[in-house]
């Protein structure tokens, strides 16, 4: 299939698109300064320019394909970049933009706890951006994914150095009872893949979640693990100090002194709620193999975070042959 993917030059992007070049898919990447595009996959992938954002740059970009997958997120805001504009506004733009072109098949990544009583204003935006998916005339999927790990993740890869370099204890903003369902990068990318294949995914949404059912507790103390770092006790902070710290890493983004907050009060709203997906539907339709949160984690945190995920990781890139000069 030609397919087009906006997001690809993220987290999700680069693994997606590394899969789906495997399964044999002719990719493009929509990219707003494609000539500056960094090549992070292991094949070559065609970049197109265009902006989600910018209804008018969509449409060149969008034509002659035969499937869209929208992958645009954000976890905080920047400037221009609101919640509302990249969650909903670039949503209804890509929508409009697949009616114009005559493009039917749109695959949308939202999130488990996608909801309009949300407590994150994450939560009310991904909520508003499916209803501009379900309220087209398209041939839709909805995937919505718990916590994601996998290499060049923005959760375990933030809390790893935390763990390893606070000499004394772990901190924890909150309680720590909030649980979680990390899903795998690659049984995301999995996922995706197989709803391009199959006719019954259309029109449904699914969410995912892996195997393990953990609070925040028990992942930072199964990283901790990982890292041979098991004695360090964990050490709660009560949420209003989470929200001045917050408070802190959000202005001095707004600075530029730092490029991105690693803690925002809108996430700290959500940890009111847990991440828990229902998977009943997603297994019955996906079936495989779920990769364990435990077991994963050896795959990239122990070394592994050194390396560029960009580059492919592990069983997952394909090297390409290479002369080799031999001296003896």
């Amino acid at each position: 299939m030609r397919l087009l993917v906006t997001g690809g030059t993220g987290f999700v992007g680069t693994h997606l698109v590394n899969a789906l070049a495997r399964r044999g898919h002719d990719i493009a990447v929509l990219a707003r300064h494609a000539d500056r595009a960094r090549n992070r996959y292991n094949r070559p992938v065609e970049r197109c320019r265009g902006d989600v954002l910018d209804p008018a740059s969509l449409s060149a970009a969008f034509a002659g394909r035969d499937a869209v997958i929208h992958l645009v997120g954000i976890i905080h805001e920047k400037g221009a970049q609101t919640f509302d504009r990249m969650h909903r506004e670039a949503v209804e733009n890509v929508v409009a933009a697949m009616q114009g072109s005559g493009v039917r098949r749109l695959l949308h990544m939202s999130a488990v706890g996608a909801a309009e009583d949300s407590p994150s204003e994450y939560g009310r935006t991904k909520a508003a951006g499916e209803r501009a998916v379900r309220g087209s005339d398209l041939d839709w999927t909805i995937i919505r994914p718990s916590i994601i790990f996998g290499p060049g993740d923005g959760f375990v890869s933030l809390i790893a150095p935390i763990i390893e370099k606070n000499p004394l204890f772990i901190p924890v903003i909150g309680k720590g009872r909030t649980r979680f369902q990390p899903v795998s990068v690659y049984d995301v990318a999995r996922v995706f893949g197989e709803a391009l294949e199959k006719p019954e995914s259309t029109g449904r949404t699914f969410e995912l979640g892996g195997p393990d059912i953990l609070t925040l507790d028990e992942i930072y103390r199964e990283i901790a693990t990982v890292l041979g770092k098991r004695r360090k006790p964990l050490v709660h902070f009560p949420i209003w100090w989470g929200r001045l710290l917050a408070r802190t890493f959000e202005s001095l983004a707004r600075r530029g002194w730092i490029d991105a907050p690693p803690l925002t009060r809108d996430q700290l709203k959500s940890l009111s709620r847990d991440n828990v997906a229902d998977v009943s539907e997603t297994v019955a339709v996906f079936d495989g193999e779920w990769r364990e949160f435990r077991a994963g984690l050896r795959e990239y945190v122990t070394g592994g975070m050194k390396h560029d995920p960009r580059s492919g990781f592990g069983g997952e890139i394909e090297l390409e042959e290479v002369k080799v000069l031999r001296i003896r």
